[in-house]
């Protein structure tokens, strides 16, 4: 399954992903990750036992690398249930500044990663709910 979180800057998507997070560590069989280009910012609100994954260090471009990040992520740990994401835009830094562009190709091999390895995926995005494409908006 894959759950996207949706808004503009400021409403409240990174607080709600964090207490998924806490759910989802308290229940899970696996285990968990929280991968966001800063994760120092929210070490102290996010349980012990889930994996933390920053991004800043990799220049992450296109969805196609953060793709490979989360796949290397999983082929390293086979026990993970549990992958939530806090930040797309701000991980996938495009450089045509055109976050949509790719972006629903991402979504649909996100998909089948979840069916294949069973495995949920939570993710922030920061986009208007009203102007975001149909393609978004089923995964709310």
């Amino acid at each position: 399954m894959v759950k996207l979180l949706i808004g503009t800057k400021g409403t409240g998507k990174t607080k709600a992903l964090l207490q998924e997070v806490s759910a989802a560590a308290s229940v899970a069989k696996g285990n968990v990750v929280f991968i966001s280009n800063n994760t120092t910012s929210n070490m102290f609100d996010i349980p012990r036992r889930v994996r933390m994954a920053d991004t800043s260090d990799f220049d992450i471009v296109n969805y196609s690398e953060f793709e490979g990040f989360i796949c290397g992520i999983i082929s390293g740990d086979y026990d993970i249930t549990n992958i939530f994401v806090d930040g797309l835009f701000k991980i996938v830094k495009k450089d045509n500044s055109d976050n949509l562009d790719g972006l629903e190709t991402f979504l649909n091999r996100l998909e089948s990663i979840s069916k294949k390895f069973n495995i949920t995926f939570v993710l922030t995005v920061s986009i208007d709910a009203d102007a975001a494409p149909d393609y978004v908006k089923r995964l709310i």
